[in-house]
């Protein structure tokens, strides 16, 4: 799921909490281990005991019975980290019952890392030695020296992409620094695993020099099919996207930016589709001008949006704004050449669509009225939406979020493992904005027109044709592209 603000640099504009009661979530998940009289209805206290102080039981296993003493593993989830404090505590008031141990799900699950490597061929034999390693595997060195084309298809790279970040913009946390960065890129590494069977590896820098992380990249890439910019805060992020782009031949993809864009486009096709407006002549509002925003923007115009508003913390941005420079001020040019100037509300009157790439609250309910009938709100911001979501749904035909309990959810996992599949097979030294734009395109169409409705705009991330509708898409566009700089494929690999 995306995770955004408006300035990229992970600062909130303003923290908001909802309104409604907020879900429980497994990444909330906590097992007590309980130590109770052997009461047969001890059970069913501690039960009522977790679901009286809000919280969700999802098991209960007895791991020991004796004469005198039963354990009980009780397993539930919380709304947040304070949450299930009180749920222990409320465990801990039960009649002959005590808690023996508290242990967080979520902090198990990443003991030792979420990833690791294995090797996908047998050495069990001296032969397997002599092939894989000393002395047979000189002879495959001499070759790709001779021919440096192969090194794609006769090493990982072929099927590898580095994950990388100085850890600057963190999910919606900010500068967390590369250590804490390091469960976000594994993650990352494990998805691309699992949706599109790449081999990626996280690379977490310790600087945050434009200079120094292009020189390290640089010096890296070569043993990699493609680089995975991630949570870089802008506008640095844009400055190390193009350099490295200019400067390497293995295609350069920042997440936070393009998959983000790519999702919205998708989901904004089928939306669109369900209230009967044509993306050229909906007006659009993007809050929030960061990465994000800035690509979300980007994306647009190059699909044919042609009425666009940008908000973000000086309010409209507009060209007449001496306050605007670099991308801000290039955002605006793009997309507000009358100069029209004001704050959100004004930004809303009359527009078709508001995605908001920000933070949460900007947006108060009552403004969405200002909008055409039948609106449609992107609220994306996690894990707090830019607007109370069950009161947008009341006025808007379709609303789509960041979080995976509410329909429509955005979520990059859609993209990004499909894009690179795309690349790495097509063996493409570049990305470009029409396979950026097919992308979208083939994502769309996974939703039939059977499927579509207004609760279901883009498909669940689980959905085993998405990243393969992707990367069919993005190397076929690939193909035809000739910007794409392709390497041949010889006829005996096909």
């Amino acid at each position: 799921m995306v995770s955004v603000d408006p300035s990229g640099t992970g600062s909130a504009v303003g923290t908001v909490r909802p309104t409604r009661p907020v879900p429980t979530s497994a990444s909330y998940s906590i097992t007590v281990r309980l130590l109770a009289d052997p009461d047969p209805a001890v059970v069913g206290r501690i039960a009522t005991a977790v679901g009286a102080a809000g919280g969700v039981v999802t098991a209960v296993d007895v791991a020991e019975s004796r004469h005198d003493r039963i354990t009980v593993d009780v397993t539930c989830s919380a709304v947040n980290g304070e949450h299930a404090d009180e749920v222990v505590e409320a465990l801990r008031a039960v009649d002959g019952v005590t808690v023996h141990k508290v242990s967080d799900r979520t902090f198990l699950l990443h003991i030792g890392g979420k990833i690791e490597t294995h090797s996908k061929v047998p050495l069990r034999t001296r032969d397997d030695l002599s092939m894989a390693y000393t002395p047979g595997v000189a002879r495959v060195c001499q070759a790709l020296a001779r021919n440096p084309d192969d090194v794609r298809r006769l090493t990982i790279k072929g099927n590898s992409v580095a994950v990388v970040t100085d850890g600057t913009a963190v999910l919606g946390l900010g500068d967390l620094g590369p250590g804490a960065a390091l469960p976000v890129m594994e993650g990352k590494a494990a998805l691309f695993k699992r949706f599109a069977n790449i081999d990626a590896w996280p690379i977490c820098l310790d600087t945050t020099d434009v200079d120094e992380i292009v020189a390290v990249v640089k010096a890296i890439a070569p043993g990699f099919g493609g680089i995975n910019l991630e949570d870089i805060s802008a506008p640095r992020c844009f400055e190390v996207e193009r350099r490295l782009r200019d400067l390497l031949d293995i295609p350069v993809f920042h997440d936070d930016q393009h998959g983000t864009a790519i999702v919205v486009l998708a989901a904004l096709t089928n939306a669109l589709r369900c209230v009967g407006k044509p993306l050229g002549g909906v007006k659009v509002v993007v809050c929030g001008a960061g990465a994000a925003g800035t690509a979300v923007v980007e994306l647009l115009l190059a699909a044919g949006v042609r009425h666009l508003l940008v908000w973000d913390r000086e309010g409209i941005l507009s060209p007449t704004d001496d306050r605007l420079s670099g991308s801000k001020r290039r955002l605006a040019e793009r997309t507000n050449p009358e100069g029209v100037t004001g704050e959100l509300p004004e930004a809303l009157a009359g527009a078709d669509v508001v995605i908001g790439v920000s933070a949460a609250g900007v947006i108060r309910p009552e403004w969405l009225e200002l909008m055409n009938p039948g609106p449609v709100v992107f609220a994306l911001a996690n894990p707090d939406p830019e607007v109370d979501v069950d009161a947008a749904r009341k006025i808007a035909a379709v609303v789509a979020t960041g979080r995976s309990d509410y329909p429509n959810q955005i979520n990059n996992v859609l993209a990004f493992p499909g894009v690179f599949r795309g690349l790495l097979d097509a063996r493409a030294r570049n990305i470009t904005t029409s396979m950026l734009l097919s992308a979208a395109a083939a994502l769309a169409g996974v939703v039939t027109d059977d499927q579509l409705n207004a609760s279901y705009v883009i498909p669940s991330v689980f959905d085993p044709k998405a990243p393969k509708a992707v990367a069919a898409a993005v190397a076929r566009a690939a193909g035809a592209d000739p910007v794409a700089d392709t390497v041949p494929v010889a006829e005996d690999e096909l």
